[in-house]
This record gives C-alpha cells, sequence and structure tokens, in this order.
C-alpha cells in the first residue's frame, strides 16, 4: 500500500488510457507522455501499460507500507527516499515505511513513478486511467489517499541500471501535418504556424497546450459542424491561436483543425510548461 502524504500541484492514476471508443464519446485519456509510462514499467519489470503515476511539477510525497522498486521518468524532478537522493531513470529500491519524495522538475512538466507489480485501483471501462475532461477514473490524488500495488517487490531480477534519455530540448520543435481543415485559412496561415515562434500559456493542461503568438487568420466564417478529434489535432479557435490536443481531449470539436501534430512527437507536447517557447515544422 501508498499512502499519499502530499500529491503536489497534480498527481493522477494512469496507464495507456481507453483507446477506441470515441465512437461512444469516451476520450482515450490515459499518460499524456506514453513513452515515459512504457519506460518506467520496463524498468521494474512491469508490463508497458501498467497503472503508473503521474505528477504534473513533482511535488509529490508517498509513504510506502512495504517495500517496493520503483521507476521515475519523464521531467526530471529531484526524488528522495528517506532524505537521501536517488536517481532517475533507473529502478530504485524503496524500504518499508520509507517517504519518497519529488522536487519542482528542471525541465519538463510531468513525471512518471511506476512500482513493481503496478497500481490496483479499480478499473474504468478496461482502464485505471484517470480523464480530466470526463471524469471517469480515479479522482485525482488527495492527501491520506491510499494506492493499492498489485504485485510483490521481489520477482525477475531486473536488467537494467540505468536507461539513457536525452535531455528536454529548449525551444521544443513538434512535427506536423497539414489539415484536415487548413482551406478554412487564409493563405499563408499553415507557413505562420510552421514559422513562427510560440509561447505555451499557463491555461495549458491534460486536456491541451494553449499556446499564444501571433493569431492564425481564417478564410471562413462561422464553425463546423462537430467533427471528430485525434490527440495532436491543432484545433483553432475564433481567436486565431492554437490549441494542441493532449490526452484528455474532447472526441468531437467544431473549430477548425489546421495540422495534427505526429504521434511520435507528443510526448514532447507533453513536457511542454507555461511560459516556453516552442516551434512547429511541416512534415
Amino acid at each position: 500500500m501508498i499512502e499519499v502524504v502530499r500529491p503536489g500541484p497534480l498527481a493522477t492514476v494512469q496507464d495507456l488510457g481507453r483507446p477506441g471508443l470515441a465512437h461512444l464519446g469516451v476520450p482515450s485519456s490515459g499518460a499524456v507522455d506514453g513513452r515515459s509510462l512504457r519506460l518506467a514499467n520496463r524498468l521494474v519489470g512491469n508490463p508497458e501499460g501498467a497503472a503508473c503515476l503521474e505528477l504534473t511539477f513533482g511535488g509529490a510525497a508517498l509513504r510506502f507500507h512495504g517495500a517496493a522498486w520503483v521507476a521515475a521518468t519523464g521531467a526530471p524532478s529531484p526524488l528522495r527516499v528517506d532524505g537521501r537522493a536517488a536517481g532517475l531513470n533507473g529502478p530504485c529500491r524503496v524500504p518499508a515505511g520509507a517517504l519518497v519524495e519529488f522536487g519542482l522538475p528542471l525541465e519538463g512538466a510531468r513525471t512518471y513513478l511506476a512500482v513493481r507489480g503496478g497500481l490496483a485501483v479499480e478499473p474504468v471501462l478496461g482502464s485505471r486511467s484517470t480523464d480530466l475532461l470526463s471524469g471517469l477514473g480515479p479522482a485525482p490524488l488527495s492527501p491520506g489517499d491510499r494506492l493499492p500495488v498489485a504485485g510483490r517487490a521481489d520477482g525477475p531480477p531486473m536488467v537494467v541500471d540505468q536507461a539513457p534519455v536525452p535531455s528536454l530540448p529548449t525551444v521544443p520543435t513538434l512535427r506536423v501535418l497539414p489539415g484536415p481543415r487548413d482551406d478554412w485559412f487564409a493563405p499563408g496561415a499553415f507557413d505562420a504556424l510552421t514559422t513562427g515562434t510560440w509561447v505555451v500559456t499557463s491555461e495549458s493542461n491534460r486536456v491541451g497546450v494553449r499556446l499564444t503568438g501571433r493569431p492564425l487568420e481564417r478564410a471562413r466564417e462561422g464553425e463546423l459542424p462537430s467533427e471528430g478529434m485525434v490527440t495532436g489535432a491543432i484545433q483553432v479557435p475564433p481567436n486565431g491561436l492554437p490549441i494542441v490536443f493532449l490526452a484528455d481531449h474532447p472526441t468531437t470539436g467544431g473549430y477548425p483543425v489546421i495540422g495534427v501534430v505526429t504521434g511520435v512527437d507528443i510526448p514532447l507536447a507533453a513536457q511542454l510548461r507555461p511560459g516556453q517557447e516552442m516551434r512547429f515544422r511541416r512534415v
């Protein structure tokens, strides 16, 4: 059992989500940075989709009531186990009764903590993920919450001491495919999207990254009938400022989508933080 002493700004349980249910109005949800969640699970010998903790801007403190193996990945939050510094991107032994604490990450936004065996909160529609938009899954964590662990700390030996993980770029560049509604924008609008510099706003969350910069000019008035939305869609509301949809995005929307971020760059989008500059590149 893991007890939440403090959750930090936002701590949720996440796995790989609920894909394939958008036709029922159910978002896919799951870890925003799925690459980091998969890595954390592999480091402790879990299946890649086991439920983990997603910590937004660190700050969490967790009391482990039994010994465990853990691994932290994603945004590099300073990690301490009973007051002693521990490394990220590798397995770490936590003694029974130890307090595991995360500081503020030096870069990025989301840190993932995997526990050997996985977290055993009750699944909803086949997933243990918290969906902030629809309210499905467990509520965001609060002080005093207790999280059961599905497995034991022992088991087959882990074979990786440290995973080589590159640093996050200072000014990330997300690759983007044009369309499907780029014809709703004035000539040169897509070029403006991919040649300008954008700044992440404080309104960004698991639903989407909101950007500010030079507004994109529309060629058509009005809005579209609602149509399906995908993770990575760059939706542009009437103010002309793009929103990059992340894991908890709505399944439909009526604002035109000027382009879609490639799937391989979604984890990079997941680590954008307010005030950070970023760019797009056409592919």
